[in-house]
């Protein structure tokens, strides 16, 4: 379009004007202003669809890579024990919940990566750690291995094997717990933290005080119990 000017009596007056042609009416400026809107628009659109795409994208991975995993198995005297377990395949951890007849719950963690199990008993003021042994990568492997299968186990009670296990509690090397690493941090911040040692038993002079009772896919049900060594 060309523009042209015209002299009024005090100022100059814009109108438009062409090579010979029709002038254009007002009109015209519609469809242009209609285009820039639509354009507007739809540049808007693509850019709140990207950030939900890239939102989408960070949150996506890590809700994938957990799991829960409920196991239910009747105990010796024939009471169901539920219990459930966080798999996150990504950081090689496995959090079991495991209830009690009585409702109350308490938290074992498994931290594959650094080779350590974390026992936080419902009943209890303080944590324990245990350095993880063969047969506790075999058994946590078997749950990581079968929770990409399904999400829900029912262990029969007359084909389970039922082992027990000892742990001495350590009293004397309590361990500071802002030096754990970030999941085991977290779960025992508000508790002491005391190393323990597996033993053959307790012995005559000790008594057990709990056991936390742990089953897996496998149809291996551990029980942990633990008991106070001397200082």
């Amino acid at each position: 379009m060309v523009r042209c000017w015209k002299h009024s009596e005090n100022h100059l007056e814009e109108e438009q004007c062409t090579d010979g042609g029709p002038a254009a009416s007002p009109q015209s400026h519609f469809p242009h202003k209609a285009f820039w809107v639509s354009l507007s628009a739809s540049l808007l659109l693509v850019v709140i669809a990207l950030g939900l795409t890239g939102h989408l994208g960070l949150s996506q991975p890590h809700s994938q890579s957990l799991q829960i995993v409920r196991i239910a198995v009747p105990d010796q005297t024939g009471v169901l024990i539920n219990q459930s377990a966080v798999v996150d395949q990504k950081n090689d951890l496995v959090t079991f919940s495991v209830t009690s007849p009585a409702n109350r719950t308490s938290t074992v963690l498994f931290d594959i990566k650094h080779g350590l199990i974390c026992y936080k008993p419902v009943e209890q003021d303080s944590c324990f750690l245990q350095k993880m042994e063969q047969s506790d990568y075999d058994n946590v492997h078997s749950l990581l291995n079968d929770s990409t299968h399904k999400s829900h186990f029912q262990l029969p009670g007359n084909e389970t094997q039922r082992q027990t296990e000892f742990l001495g509690v350590l009293a004397a090397s309590q361990v500071d717990a802002s030096m754990l690493e970030g999941p085991l941090q977290a779960l025992c911040q508000d508790r002491s933290v005391h190393w323990t040692r597996r033993a053959k038993g307790p012995g005559k002079q000790r008594l057990v005080y709990f056991c936390i009772d742990i089953c897996f896919p496998s149809n291996i049900c551990v029980s942990v119990c633990f008991y106070y060594l001397p200082e």
